[in-house]
């Protein structure tokens, strides 16, 4: 059931707490934030500073660091100084890590507390969040959950992780510490689908980080996680988002932008509206507007270009776009809110196109 907020049905993110991770809020209605996590060793922070500003660059705005060890924790500290984005100290199985992390300068931390050992340590994980002033997002994944919850036979795989997520918020929440974030991730979509709906159902104050876990290689990771997180957000279920790919981790970033953006929930980027081809089209469409699309990645305004096929019915099938072009027989007509600009000769189309952008946007 949506509660109402003045005249309007509220989207479940909006009812959420806000949860500050460094100057990034989550929840409570924000924008949701994109993040990602390196793949380099914590302990070369050298190269971890250089991927999180390549990242950074590509529209991240948290990132996850692994703390896997004692040896990681020096690095850490630096990263925690030098980023140029809120750091959260990604900890398994070692409390004491998460308290060093904590200690160290982390915008927050992420713990499964069923692989962490036992609550007394948990709770000095929570102590030392609070002690911090960081928050914590607890992460339950399929593969670890709470071993009081794991043996239910009666419980499907979406309602162990769900139930997971209660008991640990539970205990939290008896300990006074509220600051959460919540995850719960599968590598099955209909399973995260299912998953998220119950836990924006069953435990709506608290923000959700929403993703697909071990999606897979770029290809078929995108087609997962596009599904599974798109679905959710689509539903107001969702404050902030990690879109795992076996790829670089600026794919995510870049993933995860076209899904905000395709959403209408966010845009920072431009958007490439192109057609599929058909018998009229007599160019190279395709490698037009794969050149269309690699030069728009150094273009920041939040704005739709369009590369057609026909010169008849391009502008009339982009209306909608705030520029393009649309190709004949050796020459196109570069056109602007769909009116036609000007014709321009075919091996000219592209670069008049970004001329026209420069100048206008």
């Amino acid at each position: 059931m949506l509660h109402m907020c003045a005249d309007e049905v509220c989207r479940p993110c909006e009812l959420t707490r806000k949860v500050q991770v460094g100057d990034v809020t989550v929840g409570g209605g924000s924008p949701v934030s994109v993040q990602s996590m390196c793949t380099t060793r914590t302990s070369d922070a050298a190269s971890t500073l250089a991927q999180i500003e390549q990242l950074a660059n590509a529209g991240c705005e948290i990132i996850r660091v692994a703390v896997p060890n004692a040896d990681a924790l020096e690095g850490f500290s630096r990263i925690c100084v030098e980023s140029s984005l809120p750091v959260v100290a990604d900890i398994h199985f070692d409390h004491l890590l998460a308290i060093e992390a904590a200690r160290r300068g982390a915008a927050a931390l992420r713990v499964n507390p069923g692989n962490i050992g036992s609550m007394d340590k948990v709770d000095a994980v929570i102590d030392a969040a609070g002690e911090a002033g960081i928050p914590i997002r607890i992460g339950v994944n399929a593969g670890s959950l709470d071993p009081g919850v794991a043996e239910r036979s009666e419980l499907s795989l979406p309602q162990k992780l769900v139930a997971s997520c209660e008991s640990f918020v539970h205990h939290f929440e008896e300990r006074g510490f509220c600051d959460i974030v919540l995850s719960a991730k599968a590598h099955s979509v209909p399973v995260t689908i299912a998953t998220y709906r119950m836990l924006s159902r069953q435990l709506p104050a608290y923000p959700l980080h929403v993703g697909v876990t071990e999606a897979g290689t770029l290809r078929q990771g995108t087609v997962k996680n596009c599904v599974a997180v798109g679905t959710l957000l689509g539903e107001g279920i969702g404050d902030t988002m990690r879109l795992s790919l076996t790829a670089d981790p600026v794919e995510e970033v870049d993933v995860a932008w076209e899904l905000l953006a395709a959403l209408g929930l966010r845009r920072m980027r431009p958007e490439l509206v192109s057609c599929p081809t058909c018998g009229r089209t007599q160019v190279d469409l395709i490698g037009m507007a794969e050149q269309v699309e690699r030069r728009l990645r150094d273009v920041r305004a939040p704005i739709s270009v369009a590369v057609m096929g026909c010169v008849v019915n391009g502008p009339g099938e982009a209306r909608d776009a705030d520029i393009g072009i649309a190709c004949g027989k050796g020459k196109g007509v570069i056109f602007v809110g769909g009116e036609p600009l000007r014709s321009v000769a075919e091996d000219e189309l592209v670069d008049e196109l970004f001329r026209e952008i420069a100048q206008r946007f």
